[in-house]
């Protein structure tokens, strides 16, 4: 069952490698609750997933990864029901915890700047990560949309790349001269690495394995990067997309267009940085308004 429900979510739902195992991992979770109740999945009844959304609150789990758990739990139910296990969806009424909005940490163009400014261009890895964080705030891209970031996917000239995002989802992203003049930079140096064969389509690298960068790679540079510049915000490479978006929409970008460049399938993803704005101008108001003084 599981391995039918594997090619579903991979033939049918399109999902990307990192989601299908989180999904994977959902059903795993939920099986093993409910194997630990002798209940089998095509008994499972509404008031079997609620004791399976306690416990999850009991062993402390937060609201936002109970919702996500759940959500994977109801995809499951719905495999379920349509591949003939099940008669019925036993999910369907099941509520997620609200979890409310999350206001993610935004860096200042100054703190950018700053965190670039703390690469050293002499080391054999600078040009690179000068290159890869001009990317990712130039483009607004996940740091798995960087790692996949191919030599066929630039069109510098034109002034744009094509990335692949969620569910294999392609868009075309405009890039600044800036992200240009380093992608270049780094293209000097990067002739020079030994690069292993299935690597050689990727556009960034590791020096020394000659292989794709991969996530946790580019986590630690930028966590090095951000402590040497002092920065007590939470930074990841995400941080940098949340960092692209709100400076796009404080600069009077359409949000729409602020949506297709991040590659949001819904409208209501994007407009959270409509809160991180509105959120700002209390605070401006707060500070010079003469009522406030």
């Amino acid at each position: 069952m599981l391995k039918r429900y594997r090619q579903y979510l991979l033939l049918e739902k399109s999902l990307s490698p990192n989601t299908l195992e989180a999904y994977m991992d959902d059903a795993l979770k939920l099986l093993g609750y409910m194997d630990d109740c002798g209940t089998d999945l095509t008994e499972v009844s509404l008031d079997d997933l609620h004791g399976f959304a306690a416990a999850m609150g009991d062993i402390g789990i937060a609201p936002r990864s109970q919702a996500r758990i759940i959500s994977g739990a109801k995809s499951l139910f719905r495999f379920l029901l349509l591949d003939g296990y099940r008669q019925d969806d036993p999910s369907e009424l099941l509520e997620a915890p609200k979890t409310g909005r999350h206001l993610p940490d935004v860096l200042t163009v100054g703190e950018i700047d700053s965190i670039i400014g703390q690469i050293d261009l002499s080391s054999p890895e600078g040009h690179r990560n000068r290159a890869m964080i001009e990317v990712m705030y130039s483009c607004g891209l996940r740091v798995s949309e960087l790692c996949t970031l191919k030599m066929e996917d630039l069109f510098l000239e034109e002034g744009f790349i094509r990335v692949t995002g969620k569910g294999s989802k392609q868009r075309l992203v405009p890039i600044s001269e800036r992200a240009i003049h380093e992608i270049q930079n780094w293209f000097k140096d990067r002739c020079h690495i030994d690069i292993k064969p299935e690597a050689t389509a990727f556009v960034f690298v590791s020096r020394r394995r000659g292989r794709p960068l991969t996530r946790v790679m580019i986590f630690d540079i930028v966590k090095e990067l951000t402590s040497k510049a002092g920065i007590t915000k939470t930074v990841s490479p995400h941080t940098f997309r949340h960092s692209f978006a709100t400076h796009l929409l404080e600069g009077g970008a359409n949000l729409r267009a602020i949506q297709c460049m991040l590659g949001h399938e819904k409208i209501s993803t994007t407009e959270i940085y409509t809160h991180i704005d509105r959120s700002r101008l209390r605070e401006e108001i707060i500070s010079h308004h003469p009522r406030n003084i």
